[in-house]
């Protein structure tokens, strides 16, 4: 299944509608559109398997007719694969026999069968002699674990693909690999690392079969506010001119953004809001959503505090346009957390910040550290004695 240049895996844009087809979220009204959708695109590729699971979870309606005849129309593209690769053996060279079978494997990733098309890839790998194109099989597997959103199998192929680039491999796609471990570290919570890798690849980015650049940015501005500090996050993201010229087509995006860093707290809380509509409707960041809402409070939260030693809760919940209620249950449960280095006097209405001393918190863990490496040796001496 090959896809154009600029265009998403059809499979991976299929596995965002299936996503948004289950979210409590979406209208019914355009759950039937993405139903019928998804029946389309699952009748046109052959998908058997897809289309069995979902209709035994009544996601969509069992029809014996298309199955059998999807099922049909399987073995006989499997039989002339089969035939094409026989001939190619046969009667051919290596390259035609390597692309016989990389035609297999992709008419498997084609049809959803995921366990097939893992197989067949390990086969067509086996006749892959240039590291490059060895690559390209990986970079068919991730798309299959994204898909799947099998993280153990995504995990396998990044770590195998760093391998292959020990052996050489071009710029090209040590970039785009930067690009899909960063979505992998995304989708399994290491907004830090993920950020890192997406700002490296920003003025590089080709992976158009994951996602659009629109997205890409969107990924890469959410993931730097909770990961960067505030001169990192002006020079990588705020004044960065390939975010500049598509942010503005993202809703919300950029009153988000710039509202933290020029401390609008009202502007940012109601962008903030339109954001998180986004997220839930994201299926990589949808599982994180009460995570990253917590952690972007804390970054705006602390920002604010920064400037104060001692500031009243009235004027906090002015800046933010809440009620006073609100923020003494939001920093109440954000200190009892650790999350933020302050303390509340209930009576005067007063926020007191304590921002822990750096020296005093090495000084505490290298204490710390010793008495836990004296219980050691005593159990140690202890073991020696008997």
């Amino acid at each position: 299944m090959e896809v154009q240049e600029g265009a998403q895996q059809p499979h991976l844009v299929l596995a965002h509608k299936l996503f948004l087809l289950s979210h409590p979220d979406v209208d019914d009204i355009e759950k039937v559109r993405l139903r019928d959708e998804v029946v389309d695109a699952v009748k046109i590729h052959d998908m058997a398997s897809l289309f069995e699971s979902l209709s035994a979870s009544s996601v969509l309606g069992i029809d014996a007719a298309v199955l059998d005849s999807m099922r049909t129309r399987i073995e006989d593209e499997i039989k002339k694969l089969d035939d094409k690769i026989a001939d190619a053996e046969e009667n051919l060279g290596e390259s035609e026999v390597r692309e016989a079978h990389l035609a297999k494997s992709l008419f498997f990733i084609r049809i959803g069968d995921k366990e097939k098309a893992l197989e067949q890839l390990k086969i067509t790998e086996g006749k892959t002699v240039a590291v490059g194109q060895k690559m390209d099989l990986v970079f068919h597997t991730l798309q299959l674990g994204f898909f799947y959103m099998d993280f153990n199998l995504i995990s396998k192929s990044i770590d195998k693909a760093k391998k292959l680039f020990e052996e050489g491999g071009d710029w090209e796609r040590k970039n785009r690999l930067k690009v899909y471990e960063g979505l992998y570290c995304m989708s399994t919570r290491n907004f830090k690392k993920a950020a890192n890798l997406f700002l490296d690849s920003i003025s590089t980015f080709t992976t158009y079969e994951l996602f659009s650049y629109d997205t890409f940015v969107f990924y890469t501005v959410l993931t730097s506010i909770i990961s960067l500090d505030r001169v990192s996050l002006k020079q990588k993201v705020v004044d960065a001119p390939e975010i500049l010229t598509v942010i503005g087509k993202i809703p919300h995006l950029s009153e988000f953004l710039n509202s933290l860093y020029d401390c609008q707290y009202k502007s940012f809380f109601s962008a903030f809001s339109g954001i998180t509509e986004q997220i839930k409707l994201d299926r990589y960041l949808q599982p994180h959503f009460r995570y990253y809402m917590r952690e972007v409070r804390t970054v705006v939260y602390s920002q604010f505090l920064e400037s104060y030693k001692s500031v009243t809760m009235e004027a906090m919940a002015t800046a933010f346009g809440v009620s006073v209620d609100f923020i003494d249950l939001e920093l109440s449960r954000f200190i009892a957390a650790g999350k933020l280095h302050c303390k509340i006097d209930k009576v005067a209405g007063v926020l007191e910040t304590n921002r822990p001393d750096a020296k005093n918190a090495l000084y505490q863990a290298t204490i710390k550290q010793g008495d836990f490496l004296l219980n050691r040796i005593q159990k140690l001496s202890r073991v020696i004695d008997l």
